[in-house]
């Protein structure tokens, strides 16, 4: 039994951040697939930066990665929301202790058909879109007529539970303790939503803003009836003038030290800020 736990055990500590001078450290990152693209951007530039080192990206949403940090399975995980406080009992009942960093801010974008002829949402006319309690199924109830929509009907795409960015809109759109109607189209990932709006005049979805395209209309949004519709920017989302603008977390289990602890610098420094800002999302100060 000894010959062939032997060669495991040195498999394992090739992984977690870990390694001697004669191995290549493993850092597993998981989460939220509005960060995905730019968390394979870090993983592939780090190669340049220090070759001993592996950064193993996947998706699946914030909850899973956060799920996977609880469980002792990654050791970064991405976030488009705040941990809950849930969720911090949990992995403190497993002994870890979530340390947080923001790596940077994202304007969560409202998206339209690009024939679609709104100029802007205030936080309530979105509400009446999403709410459980929320009136509003019809573009005519806006004032709106859209080329192409069957019958005017709003079609409303939102992601699954796991996701950040769904819980994130519910609390800055919905409001605390209120819930999404039903009757949404569910996707998976942030450029899943973008896609079927782009494809359906008649749709309406919410995304990060890096995941824009010309092929649908990013709809600029106001927190009240006669304040000013603002576009959602790198600037609006980094002074939060944009009303659903967001922080972008990374978690650690713990005070980070070895590789992920120079990993995380590195993400936070100046090179690892200009890649989130060309991935379309505001750093976390401002750059040269």
């Amino acid at each position: 039994m000894r010959t062939w736990l032997l060669p495991l055990c040195l498999l394992a500590a090739t992984g977690c951040g870990r390694g001697d001078s004669n191995s290549r450290a493993l850092i597993q990152n998981k989460g939220s697939d509005t960060l995905v693209n730019v968390a394979q951007a870090w993983a592939e530039a780090y190669k340049t930066v220090d070759p001993k080192v592996a950064v193993a990206v996947t998706g699946g949403g914030s909850g899973t990665g956060l799920s996977a940090l609880i469980n002792g399975t990654v050791d970064i995980a991405n976030a488009s929301r705040k941990m809950k406080d849930s969720e911090i009992e949990q992995a403190r009942a497993n002994g870890i202790e979530p340390v947080e960093f923001i790596v940077g801010y994202d304007a969560l974008a409202v998206y339209v058909h690009k024939d679609n002829p709104v100029v802007g949402f205030t936080l309530a006319q979105l509400a009446g879109i999403y709410g459980e309690n929320g009136k509003t199924e019809n573009w005519s109830q806006l004032g709106i007529t859209v080329p192409g929509a069957k019958d005017g009907h709003i079609v409303r795409v939102s992601r699954q539970n796991n996701s950040g960015t769904y819980v994130y809109f519910k609390e800055a759109v919905l409001g605390p303790g209120h819930e999404y109607k039903l009757g949404s189209l569910d996707m998976h990932g942030s450029k899943d939503v973008v896609d079927l709006v782009a494809k359906t005049p008649g749709a309406i979805g919410y995304s990060g803003l890096a995941y824009a395209t010309d092929t649908v209309k990013k709809v600029p949004v106001a927190r009240a009836e006669g304040d000013p519709f603002v576009e959602p920017t790198e600037a609006s989302a980094q002074d939060k003038s944009y009303p659903i603008a967001r922080p972008l977390f990374m978690y650690t289990a713990g005070q980070p030290t070895g590789a992920v602890r120079a990993y995380m610098d590195w993400i936070l420094s100046d090179a690892g800020q200009r890649i989130i800002r060309d991935k379309g999302y505001a750093p976390v100060r401002t750059l040269d």
